[in-house]
């Protein structure tokens, strides 16, 4: 969807969900800025028992002069109804007729969408979808220091502070924001009420510690999910508690935040796990968060009750249990340092040539500088030097090497090198904060050496800490490849599955 398909509607009300929370309010106020700034006949609403009335979000409405109306009704039919941090239909936004239905969003899809649709259920906020949908249409203009400072704070708040971000659009919208440092400042230290104090210490007395594998479990009284990271932050702190989720159980799902400070558990993916195939979850190694959607958990687990009951199996509290147990007990850990796998069992496989992408960095960032490049996966910090390639596989991931590896280990195909990815890498310069796209700069190359390994597929889940990394680990699901080189017994790694089959030959 692009957002200037939507300016040939010349009435416009642009709705959030009930009882609105930071970036529902951010979300749609750009989106009011940018159907006002071409003159359409726009309003922003919100309905439902209640009106705002959390500090932060009314102070947030009064600085940046947010023109949202709580209503109960409209009188007319609208031309187009555009729904932001939400969906039509759902529990808890107000259903309006119109004549045409448009949705924003960045939740997990929990029924019929309408035709004309944004849906990006991988960002962390709907603040996020919106920005990326104004950079396609080259709208800079509009991004001033109050829509910047409402994309900024929509985006921390829903990502509990930036912790639970798992996205490079994020990060790239970050990056790119000139917004008011003084009033996010002003709102982030307005976020807790007496009351919210209360109820984390209410939280924190119900500890469920499970000393065998060193993490706890807490569950909290319905509150704004930014308490939760709070009460995750202090619990971690103990010395025995490795690890902690924090959830609390509302209407529409459950919200839950992870804290970890061993490098044994990742918290970004801890919460995937958590949440796969009933929510959605992601984050950063020591913080990350998500969501459990009611309607999916249902799918998965028919016999699912939405009250929280502890004695009934397939309640809330009984599922997070199960899984983190599951996460816990049956999983395997590898420091390729120390092992030495059995390749007796493993079969041999052969590299298959396949074409990836080369560019030499140094046009976009002098040798010298360091460089950050942005990947699906994450950053990192390279240095550029004189002989520095960067390669681009073809999952996206970049690896930079010396042009004398480059010239002794690749032949190029002279052609230019294509990806067709949710996000493509970039690279930054660290000196002067400029980004650039590295695909459009890539051409092909083949490698020209075989690589002999032993592999085998999985059989559960496992953690493996390569011979090159100490400090994080490569994830393996069961199904997917464990692999070692013929040439160096050390040199361990996992292969997703798909990916296995594209790259690898039997020998």
């Amino acid at each position: 969807m692009k957002l200037s398909s939507l300016l040939k509607y010349n009435s416009i009300v642009i709705q959030c969900h009930d009882n609105p929370d930071a970036d529902a309010i951010c979300s749609g106020y750009v989106l009011f800025r940018y159907f006002q700034s071409y003159h359409k006949k726009v309003r922003f609403i919100y309905s439902g028992n209640f009106e705002i009335s959390k500090s932060n979000l009314v102070y947030l409405i009064k600085k940046l002069r947010i023109p949202i109306e709580y209503v109960q009704n409209l009188k007319t039919k609208p031309e187009l109804l555009l729904m932001t941090d939400c969906q039509y239909g759902e529990g808890n936004v107000r259903k309006f007729s119109a004549k045409e239905i448009a949705v924003i969003d960045h939740h997990q899809v929990s029924g019929n969408l309408p035709k004309i649709n944004e849906v990006r259920s991988n960002l962390g906020s709907s603040c996020t979808v919106i920005w990326n949908l104004l950079k396609i249409e080259d709208e800079d203009k509009l991004l001033d220091k109050k829509v910047s400072t409402a994309l900024y704070y929509g985006l921390y708040s829903d990502t509990n502070a930036f912790s639970e971000m798992s996205h490079p659009l994020d990060r790239d919208m970050i990056d790119s924001l000139d917004y008011d440092k003084a009033l996010i400042l002003r709102l982030k230290n307005m976020n807790l009420t007496l009351k919210e104090a209360r109820i984390a210490g209410v939280a924190m007395l119900g500890v469920e510690y499970h000393k065998d594998n060193n993490y706890a479990i807490l569950r909290s009284e319905p509150c704004d999910p930014n308490i939760l990271g709070l009460i995750g932050d202090f619990i971690v702190a103990v010395d025995t508690i490795d690890v902690c989720i924090v959830y609390t159980v509302l209407n529409f799902g459950t919200k839950f935040s992870i804290r970890s400070c061993v490098p044994e558990t990742r918290a970004d993916e801890l919460a995937a796990f958590l949440s796969a195939k009933i929510g959605s979850g992601g984050g950063h190694t020591e913080k990350a968060g998500g969501l459990l959607k009611n309607e999916l958990i249902k799918k998965v687990y028919p016999e699912f009750i939405e009250i929280d009951d502890d004695s009934a199996k397939y309640s809330i509290s009984n599922i997070i249990k199960d899984r983190m147990n599951d996460y816990f007990e049956n999983s395997e850990i590898i420091y390729a340092k120390k092992a030495k796998l059995d390749t007796a069992n493993m079969t041999k496989y052969v590299k298959s040539p396949l074409v990836v992408g080369y560019v030499r960095p140094q046009e976009h960032v002098p040798s010298g500088n360091m460089a950050i490049v942005r990947t699906l996966k994450g950053d990192v910090n390279v240095e550029i030097k004189d002989n520095t390639v960067l390669i681009i596989g073809i999952g996206g991931d970049v690896t930079a090497i010396s042009e004398e590896k480059f010239e002794s280990a690749y032949t190029t195909t002279g052609k230019k090198f294509k990806l067709n990815l949710d996000y493509t890498p970039t690279i930054k310069d660290a000196d002067n904060g400029k980004i650039y796209p590295l695909v459009p700069d890539a051409k092909g190359c083949i490698s020209t050496g075989e690589m002999n390994v032993y592999a085998k597929k999985l059989e559960k889940t496992t953690k493996l800490f390569p011979y090159w990394e100490s400090e994080t680990y490569m994830v393996g699901k069961k199904g997917d490849y464990i692999a070692v080189s013929v040439d160096d017994p050390h040199d361990i790694f996992i292969v997703e599955k798909s990916l296995f089959r594209k790259t690898y030959a039997n020998a």
